[in-house]
């Protein structure tokens, strides 16, 4: 029980690379078709309200606090940062570029939020400490990771353009133009989600009610991404037209699985982890939507971008490798009943002996008092 105690912050958090690597291939299908990627957001975040909000008002009965001036605040810049501000640049980067391409962007998200808790304070670092350089290099290599697979080509892979040619798929590449464009939008969505993961883990110290608070920060993104889609749109009616086709089944999926469990899941595993340790997984679903997009969409794989891929991973080992020293060397609560260490023998042994000494010389005393 205690292993699975310390392994389900992974497996809940490598389950959510998964099921963002999936939203990836999907919301990429939608955008090729035509689909607006402001109404996508829209439909996603509507969709995760009409989940999440029925289980909210349930099981958040007893510890949602109540909603004051500043909290609601805090909840309206966090829906306007990653529900409006990042997810439509992360979709606009998209479509300039492809899945993969916008999955391995996204890797300077740990870098990024290392930093922004590092000037917070909720981030400890000691330059002289092994885990916190682990933690300094692991960020370091998984930026240069991120770019290598950016910048350097290489060779294609020979045995997936076969693969590929003999299913009679035309290949897919980018220019350089549409990668710097796609490239720049990702960053600035990246600052932005940084922004929000920091802000969602303060929030929580005075909202501990995390179906409640994704509920709500779905909501109000629901309807900020609405304002956003009119007037970028020019009220055009026809993009909010959907069928039975990929692009009901990506706003359905985004909506459930990415903005609904995903918020709350971070947010569970934020609380006992930590934003950076929430982020630093992103490399894993660059890896998985690589992977999906060379089969699926004929996406051109290059040796330069596994090897870059190569050095993300290992970037990513350093930083959670340091983040599990940080949590194993917490200081367990004085009033718990955890374990407090091995026993000095010894010291045991003079204390017991101490209290025998006094013992007699209470009784000593009481007999001479007689």
């Amino acid at each position: 029980m205690a292993c699975f105690n310390q392994a389900k912050s992974f497996l809940a958090i490598i389950f959510l690379q998964f099921g963002l690597a999936g939203m990836d291939i999907l919301s990429k299908v939608a955008l090729n078709h035509g689909m607006s990627n402001y109404v996508l957001v829209v439909y996603r975040h509507a969709v995760a309200t009409i989940v999440i909000a029925p289980f909210a008002i349930v099981f958040d009965k007893k510890v949602r606090p109540k909603m004051t001036c500043s909290m609601f605040i805090k909840i309206l810049l966090l829906s306007v940062l990653e529900p409006v501000i990042d997810q439509n640049l992360y979709y606009m980067g998209m479509k300039y570029t492809s899945a993969t391409f916008a999955a391995t962007m996204v890797n300077i998200l740990p870098a990024i939020t290392f930093v922004m808790a590092w000037i917070l304070r909720l981030e400890t670092v000691k330059c002289r400490s092994i885990r916190s350089q682990a933690k300094i290099v692991g960020t370091v290599a998984t930026v240069g990771g991120a770019m290598m697979m950016t910048l350097l080509k290489g060779p294609a892979l020979k045995f997936l353009s076969q693969s590929n040619a003999s299913n009679g798929v035309k290949q897919v590449d980018i220019s350089m133009h549409d990668a710097i464009k796609g490239s720049i939008m990702i960053t600035i969505g990246c600052f932005s989600w940084a922004a929000f993961v920091i802000l969602q883990a303060i929030t929580l110290k005075t909202y501990p009610a995390e179906l409640s608070l994704t509920a709500w920060i779905c909501l109000l993104g629901t309807l900020e991404g609405t304002t956003v889609a009119l007037v970028m749109e020019k009220g055009r009616s026809a993009i909010w037209a959907i069928h039975w086709d990929a692009n009901l089944l990506a706003a359905v999926y985004s909506g459930i699985f990415c903005s609904g469990l995903a918020y709350y899941i971070q947010g569970l595993v934020m609380k006992e982890r930590g934003p950076v340790f929430v982020t630093a997984f992103n490399p894993l679903c660059m890896v998985i939507v690589a992977i999906l997009s060379a089969f699926i969409m004929a996406e051109k794989m290059y040796l330069g971008r596994v090897i870059g891929a190569l050095v993300i991973v290992g970037g990513l080992y350093m930083v959670i490798w340091g983040k599990s020293k940080d949590y194993n060397n917490e200081t367990p609560p004085q009033g718990g009943k955890l374990d407090q260490g091995p026993v000095d023998i010894h010291s045991l042994c003079l204390t017991i002996q101490e209290n025998d000494n006094k013992e007699s010389r209470n009784k000593d005393h009481e007999e001479m008092c007689v």
